[in-house]
């Protein structure tokens, strides 16, 4: 339930709906002042907020709830048919702020030299700011569109989506009907490298596959040496594996457009050696070369795993007969739980460890490239030194979720950053920021995406 702070604030941030609209600066401001920490999230005033800005402009909305505390918006605008309906989607709940130091209140929505901070600017509620705006635009300038627009805002994106994403393609595939493609999180944003400006658009995400590794020993009294099956060597000697090892490098057809993208816009030198991540043994070589700015690249040629929880022992004088370690698995688009357990197990684990999958979100296992032609266009006609190019992402969205329905999501919102600004070192941290010129930007080229969709 909203309670009545929220009212009263919903109240005097949309007026009596015969007021101008807000900018995509101004409504960012007040989507950054409703805490949606999630967990808990409780996301339904900053939902209402934008549900009552929808419906001051006169478009008709609808909520779906699995929680009533967490709803999530549907709105579409009608379009004549000639295309498929396109949806744009974002969510509203953002990490939490706590033993983070702050230069700025977080949820504050203050601008101070030419930057909007606060918690969520740059993940996503910048983005929601400049999908909700270009809708509205889309609405109030009567936009000829080709197909349905679909304005989807959800909650729960943080923690995996039940009460989001994930319970509106299980309960409400229906509205969904016919969509082939998806604006979202996450890409658009400008990175610039050896002279160039570069826009990756994200195609493809990594796959989430969580295993649990299970570990089997000799217990006994701890005042006691150990001279059998020892559950903590076994662990030692996993988990320094896993700090010292790699899995091989896979070139997935996403990495490998990014890849080859990028090496087509710089010179002969840096261009060879990009290329050369391609190549399996000449890759690991090259990453090490680069150093810490190798990091971009290795996540997006290889599985990976990360060792996150360990559960054994119940006693201090008992040595464990069982150890439980949880893994993070992030997988390329494709691969099966089997075909990287057997990975794992070639490179990384000794078979004797049980390794079972938790939890797979499987991805499609080739993008549907037929829009970044458009986006494309539309971002080198708004900076005209940008290069577009594909991306695989090594995290996770809710891509991966609406891909279940068979829609491909373009990471998709644009940001023309300054090249001093460390973007990605700001999401989820503390001073997370955006500057107010790059969501104006981001709204002008979604908009100009709308008018052309379908031609």
């Amino acid at each position: 339930m909203v309670n009545q702070h929220a009212h009263e604030c919903l109240e005097q941030d949309v007026g009596d709906g015969n007021a101008s609209l807000p900018s995509p600066v101004e409504i960012l401001q007040k989507l950054i002042r409703y805490n949606t920490t999630n967990p808990p999230g409780e996301e339904a005033a900053c939902i209402m907020y934008i549900r009552q800005l929808l419906e001051g402009a006169g478009i008709e909305t609808r909520i779906e709830a699995l929680d009533p505390g967490r709803p999530n918006l549907l709105a579409r605008l009608k379009g004549s048919g000639e295309a498929p309906p396109l949806l744009l989607y974002g969510h509203v709940d953002v990490v939490g702020v706590d033993k983070q130091v702050w230069s700025r209140d977080p949820f504050g929505g203050e601008i101070h030299d030419g930057f909007v901070w606060g918690r969520g600017s740059l993940d996503m509620k910048g983005g929601v700011a400049m999908l909700v705006s270009a809708f509205l635009r889309a609405h109030i300038k009567e936009l000829p569109l080709r197909g349905d627009l679909i304005l989807a805002i959800v909650s729960d994106e943080e923690a995996g989506g039940e009460y989001g994403a994930s319970f509106l393609v299980q309960q409400h595939a229906d509205y969904f009907e016919g969509v082939q493609y998806a604006i979202g999180e996450f890409g658009g944003f400008s990175f610039h490298a050896l002279g160039k400006t570069f826009y990756p658009v994200m195609v493809a995400e990594k796959q989430l596959c969580w295993l649990k590794a299970t570990i089997h020993g000799e217990g006994g009294h701890g005042s006691m040496g150990k001279s059998g099956v020892d559950c903590m060597g076994q662990l030692s000697r996993m988990l320094q594996s896993l700090s010292q090892n790699k899995l091989p490098i896979r070139p997935h057809p996403a990495a490998k457009s990014m890849i080859d993208g990028m090496a087509a816009a710089l010179p002969l030198l840096p261009s060879l050696l990009l290329k050369g991540l391609l190549r399996p043994r000449l890759g690991n070589v090259i990453l090490k070369l680069l150093g810490e700015k190798g990091n971009t690249f290795a996540p997006l040629l290889r599985n990976t795993v990360s060792a996150t929880v360990v559960r054994g022992g119940e006693k201090i004088n008992v040595h464990p007969s069982e150890i439980v370690v949880e893994l993070d698995g992030r997988t390329l688009p494709g691969v099966t739980p089997e075909q990287f357990i057997e990975e794992l197990h070639e490179h990384m684990i000794d078979n004797s460890i049980q390794l079972e999958m938790i939890r797979h979100d499987p991805c499609a296992a080739a993008p549907d490239m037929g829009m970044f032609g458009l986006l494309s266009e539309v971002l080198k006609e708004a900076d005209q030194e940008a290069v577009p190019v594909p991306m695989l992402l090594p995290g996770g969205t809710d891509g991966r979720l609406f891909a279940k329905l068979g829609i491909q999501t373009y990471g998709f919102l644009p940001m023309r950053l300054p090249k001093e600004l460390q973007f990605t070192k700001l999401i989820h941290a503390a001073d997370e920021r955006v500057p107010v010129e790059a969501i104006s930007f981001g709204t002008d080229a979604i908009y100009r995406v709308l008018e052309r969709y379908g031609e």
